[in-house]
């Protein structure tokens, strides 16, 4: 996707406001026409600039009170079988290819402490996993957050 204008920015920080709000009351609040938010929203989509409602959800509400970081060394002759493994577990919510130590880090959710050990236990079982090295999230300091990248 091109670089986001003027128009693109103001619809997003809109949107990171009240993320539920209405094409109709986004076209009101900020003055465009309907279609033009409309199809702001759907363009901003299909390139992946604008992602799921689903990111807002609190595991917390729903039952994962734990977090943990966990990083991966891997074999990577079996990254794509891995991958398809680690997508089998629904604890993971988050997966990124990363430079350093280890090749993987995941950001997992969890019941409590003994849940933490079995979805690690889980993660040593998938192909082409070698080691695991796992950090509990104590305490979020900062809420993930991108208003201010706008």
């Amino acid at each position: 996707m091109s670089e986001l204008d003027a128009t693109d920015r103001r619809i997003l920080s809109a949107l990171e406001h009240d993320p539920r709000a209405t094409v109709q009351a986004l076209s009101q609040r900020l003055g465009l026409a309907r279609g033009t938010v409309h199809a702001r929203i759907e363009r901003l989509q299909n390139a992946a600039t604008l992602r799921a409602h689903s990111l807002r959800i609190d595991p917390t509400a729903l039952g994962w009170p734990m977090r943990a970081k966990i990083t991966v060394e891997t074999d990577q002759e079996l990254l794509n079988h891995m991958i398809a493994d680690l997508e089998q577990i629904p604890e993971i919510i988050e997966c990124l290819v990363v430079s350093g130590g280890s090749d993987l880090a995941l950001e997992v959710v969890a019941r409590d402490s003994d849940d933490i050990y079995r979805i690690t236990q889980k993660i040593l079982d998938c192909r082409g996993v070698i080691r695991t090295s796992t950090s509990i999230v104590l305490r979020e300091l900062i809420e993930r957050r991108q208003h201010q990248l706008l």
